[in-house]
């Protein structure tokens, strides 16, 4: 586990990082593509219906080698933590309006580092491998939006007993409401 601001590992996240390497130790299709990875961070989050979820953080950088891997290693770390969906998401930065004033050098943010660019990232992480074909948002007259997302059809009877685990996840971790559908 190596944190972005140095600060010790929780006794949670030490327990799914010795869990990975239990895995790396133990399986043989995991010890070639675990062994140059890490995480970042883990936590624990309650969903609804006393269900619980569990966010593992990897960089940025490490992001495509464990979506290579991510159906087995959420397949292993789910059984380990039953009753848990495990979700796998990149620890991204968000750099704020006034980031070109503060450098004085006049370079402008980078779009990937925008509010809504790192929030549209998260939510295609939590879905993953499920892709999003289209996203909706809705108005409603007291002012409260939700963000209407439709995923493939394709993956349906994989991805429908999590869609109340993605939502609950994606309203704490960006506070926004969403509702996933299929196309």
């Amino acid at each position: 586990i190596y944190h972005i601001t140095l600060q010790e590992p929780d006794e949670f996240e030490l327990e799914i990082a010795e869990e990975l390497l239990r895995l790396e130790s133990s399986s043989a299709e995991f010890k070639a593509s675990l062994g140059d990875l890490y995480i970042s961070a883990a936590k624990e989050v309650e969903c609804g219906a006393g269900g619980k979820a569990i966010i593992v953080y990897v960089p940025y950088k490490l992001k495509k080698s464990f979506n290579a891997i991510q159906a087995k290693l959420v397949r292993e770390l789910e059984k380990k933590f039953s009753g848990a969906h495990v979700l796998i998401i990149a620890q991204r930065t968000i750099m704020g309006k006034n980031f070109s004033r503060k450098q004085g050098s006049g370079s402008l943010r980078p779009r990937s580092r925008t509010l809504t660019a790192v929030q549209d990232a998260i939510l295609e992480d939590i879905v993953f491998p499920t892709e999003i074909e289209a996203k909706r948002t809705r108005c409603k007259l007291d002012g409260s939006k939700t963000l209407k997302v439709y995923l493939n059809s394709k993956d349906q009877a994989n991805v429908e007993p999590r869609i109340a685990t993605y939502a609950s996840v994606y309203q704490k971790l960006t506070n926004k409401q969403v509702q996933f559908m299929f196309n």
